[in-house]
């Protein structure tokens, strides 16, 4: 007998579409024999009665094995609800789908309008999924490992106080680069280009490009550019000592650490990278165009296209 298909269920519960959204997934899935698994809190959120459901409804702690024996994870919200997903499923590899209810929703595949067709295509397993380059960051306080963190779109240093810059250095692949007296410094994935280091300046990066992004934060320097490095490089992040400013690292919005003066930030390619599920096949020019609502207003590459090959094209 062939094991049962399973799907971890994660939403916004805070939020009524969300809510409602999950409800249907809930419903649609447990029709066709898949189970859904769903975090306790999550499910008291939604009133769900597990047993009311045929398969029932599994309900589990949101642990490190939230997601195991799981195809995949539906993620419903926006892109912070997804990172939360990335990091319940860290070290699984199990894709993450994500229905966007948030604003821009870079990381999503589908939209509130999508929901019925995101159904069948899990149903129907007509789904693909790729795989995403993350870092591992690690904290050190006189040469002592005191944090290691993983993130999906970026680490980022940045200064405790509003009225103090934060004075670093920093190094790429064991080599000093530049002293900064700066607001933070930025390292990023090409996921992470079109989240705080978009905002912060730097390159948006395809995400088939393997490479990893430095990009400092208001910084009070001649050289002070948003650098793209090779995915085996390692970054680091000094907090010069004898300073008074203090600095905080971020990574993905989510998980932070106190850099005191002296501290030391590596971060290198991750060991585990996210897997995102993709419903279509579309160019990630067209996601820009559509996540940004970019102006295309004029292109004629289509109809040069067929212009060259005799209106073969339709």
């Amino acid at each position: 007998m062939p094991e049962p298909r399973r799907v971890l269920l994660l939403a916004h519960t805070g939020r009524d579409d969300a809510r409602e959204v999950a409800r249907a997934f809930c419903k649609a899935l447990t029709d066709h024999g898949i189970i859904v698994r769903l975090l306790d809190a999550e499910a008291n959120d939604l009133a769900i009665v597990a047993s009311s459901f045929e398969p029932e409804i599994e309900v589990v702690h949101e642990d490190s094995a939230a997601a195991l024996d799981c195809e995949l994870a539906v993620v419903i919200g926006g892109d912070g609800t997804i990172l939360r997903a990335a990091e319940i499923t860290h070290g699984q590899s199990t894709p993450l789908l994500g229905v966007n209810l948030g604003h821009v929703g870079f990381l999503a595949e589908a939209e509130y309008d999508d929901v019925d067709s995101t159904i069948q295509a899990i149903i129907q397993r007509n789904y693909t999924a790729e795989e995403r380059l993350t870092i591992d960051v690690s904290v050190y306080r006189d040469k002592e490992l005191v944090a290691s963190t993983f993130a999906l779109n970026e680490a980022s240093v940045e200064k405790a106080a509003r009225e103090r810059m934060l004075e670093v250095v920093v190094e790429i692949d064991g080599r000093p680069l530049s002293r900064w007296g700066c607001d933070g410094v930025v390292c990023a994935t090409p996921t992470g280009s079109t989240a705080y280091n978009f905002s912060a300046g730097g390159p948006v990066v395809w995400p088939g490009v393997e490479a990893l992004l430095m990009v400092p934060i208001s910084a009070h320097a001649l050289f002070a550019r948003p650098m793209v490095v090779a995915p085996t490089s390692v970054l680091a992040v000094e907090v010069l000592a004898r300073t008074e400013g203090a600095g905080v690292l971020w990574c993905d919005g989510r998980r932070t650490v106190d850099l005191p003066p002296g501290a030391r930030i590596e971060v290198r390619r991750g060991a585990s990278p996210v897997h995102l599920v993709r419903l279509h096949q579309a160019p990630f020019t067209d996601r820009l165009v559509a996540k940004f609502g970019l102006s295309v207003e004029g292109w004629r590459g289509a109809s040069e296209r067929r212009r060259r090959n005799g209106g073969a094209e339709g």
